[in-house]
């Protein structure tokens, strides 16, 4: 009866995913196959369905998403991204700087516990930065609660942007999945699987997407390998980032941060309108359109930026080297900017 219940559960979350999805493509959404689910696995999550995705699952997802961006990769992208080496890590910083900045107001506020400030507006790495925060004295689920509803509202704010700034009539439609060849879709595996293992073994952040992304841009930009990735398993893979974060809200959760929901959102809405304004400078700096911009300094998961980037029409390349390079950034200064947001705790705080 409890394996009846489950399967049922998961079938009304899948028909509802499909539903949203469905009504979210035809308003012309960007990545409609991440949002549909991931709002309909907030809903189930918060009303108790108790479901979860396994970490296998969102690993293989991550590692999907990451081939999709190495095919992306071309030798000239690559140049390009050298030359404005020096441009794109300023961005990197500033974003950072923004993060510290709000975790910092939050502190000298009395709104939350430095430490708990500091990696919970940290932006970028959202597993990664609960993982870690505990180590150095935050609270994981205030952190756990402000990085995810960051990541939400970074998805639902750039999709919209996306929407509103994106032609939809020129938009080429996607390659028919009958047409991928069995070759090239088995070497895009094999660059998965290498480069997660690779990844992993070498202890780089988020090692299933940064490893088949990695490998797989350097294979693809030489033209040693020729990637192809099916629509339908990169729909499975958007639905599945979408349910893996959704489904992580829940009732208790809620419940235990209800008194820290307004410096939640404070800090969730300073860092994206300080991340849009920094996004609007950059255009009078660098030769980039603003969604372009918008997307590349977006404090949001690589996963789903770059989802975003790839169904727009944007410097792709442009926004994943600041995103990657920011993840990277994020997860080496973490702990530092923790322990000098802590330090400036007020007295009696």
């Amino acid at each position: 009866m409890l394996s009846l219940r489950f399967l049922g559960r998961w079938a009304a979350l899948l028909g509802a995913s499909a539903l949203l999805a469905y009504a979210l493509d035809h308003a012309h959404f960007p990545a409609a196959l991440l949002l549909g689910p991931m709002v309909a696995a907030i809903a189930f999550g918060v009303g108790g369905a108790n479901l979860s995705v396994p970490k296998f699952g969102f690993q293989a997802a991550q590692a999907m998403i990451g081939c999709l961006v190495a095919h992306t990769v071309t030798g000239e992208i690559v140049g390009t991204v050298v030359d404005d080496g020096f441009l794109i890590l300023a961005v990197v910083l500033v974003t950072v700087l923004v993060g510290a900045a709000v975790g910092w107001a939050l502190t000298r506020l009395r709104i939350l516990p430095g430490s708990t400030a500091a990696w919970g507006s940290s932006p970028g790495g959202a597993a990664a930065m609960v993982a870690m925060s505990e180590e150095y004295g935050a609270d994981p689920r205030l952190v756990a609660f402000m990085q995810y509803v960051r990541v939400v509202a970074v998805v639902l704010s750039a999709s919209i942007m996306a929407r509103l700034l994106t032609d939809v009539s020129n938009v080429v439609p996607p390659p028919d999945p009958a047409r991928v060849a069995p070759l090239a879709l088995g070497a895009t595996l094999a660059v998965a699987a290498c480069g997660a293992g690779l990844a992993k073994l070498l202890r780089l952040p988020a090692f299933a997407l940064t490893g088949p992304m990695l490998l797989g841009a350097a294979l693809h930009a030489s033209g040693l390998v020729s990637m192809a990735v099916p629509m339908p398993v990169l729909d499975l893979a958007y639905a599945t980032i979408g349910w893996y974060v959704g489904l992580r809200f829940r009732r208790e959760t809620l419940r235990e941060t209800l008194g820290a929901m307004p410096g939640i959102v404070v800090a969730t809405l300073g860092v994206i309108a300080l991340c849009g304004g920094w996004a609007y400078g950059l255009t009078f700096l660098l030769p980039i359109d603003f969604l372009t911009a918008y997307l590349a300094t977006s404090p949001g998961g690589l996963d789903s930026v770059a989802i975003i980037a790839v169904g727009s029409k944007v410097d792709v390349s442009f926004v994943l080297a600041v995103q990657t390079l920011r993840l990277f950034v994020v997860l080496v200064t973490g702990p530092i900017v923790a322990k000098w947001i802590a330090r400036g705790v007020p007295a009696g705080s």
